[in-house]
């Protein structure tokens, strides 16, 4: 499954193809391909993010606000990068054989990425420093299991951590009245 021709070797979707089998061999290792599938049913949907989001409002009465706006903007940015999913329909991967089922069957830009940088940059904000870690070996996953490619990954972690800094001010201020 992992044939490509020389002319594909020598273009941009030949190197996200290239770096996605890389990544994708590792998953031979059943360690490797356990941690991946984990924390691939952990993102879906953002849960594993917004659950983190949720449970920092709970502990942390005093910025409870700031959290739960935190949460909120994830869970934007997740929707936002559903929607481009639908207008750019780009299909997954088909050159390596995928390690989990996906719950769509278009590929850019992944919303496990989006989600998860989205929360890095949130909930960092917020002192949470073990979240952005997790945040890339989500993004990493994503490889490893064979459904995205490199610049999927890369595309939603920008675009996850653009909503983010763009939120950053209302997040930490709250609305207008707070």
């Amino acid at each position: 499954m992992d044939h490509l021709d020389d002319k594909d070797h020598r273009t941009l979707r030949g190197a996200d193809c290239r770096i996605l089998s890389a990544f994708h061999a590792r998953g031979r290792d059943p360690r490797v391909a356990s941690a991946a599938r984990a924390l691939s049913w952990a993102g879906e949907h953002g849960a594993l993010w917004l659950a983190a989001g949720l449970a920092g409002a709970a502990v942390d009465g005093g910025r409870r606000g700031a959290w739960l706006r935190g949460t909120a903007l994830t869970a934007g940015a997740h929707l936002v990068s559903m929607a481009v999913k639908r207008v750019v329909r780009r299909p997954r991967p088909a050159h390596v054989e995928p390690l989990v089922r996906t719950a769509g069957r278009h590929s850019f830009p992944s919303s496990h990425a989006t989600s998860a940088a989205a929360a890095a940059v949130a909930y960092g904000a917020l002192g949470a420093y073990a979240i952005p870690p997790l945040a890339a070996a989500m993004c990493v996953s994503r490889l490893v299991v064979g459904v995205h490619y490199p610049s999927d990954v890369a595309a939603g972690a920008a675009l996850g951590a653009l909503a983010a800094c763009a939120g950053a001010g209302w997040m930490r201020r709250g609305g207008a009245h707070a």
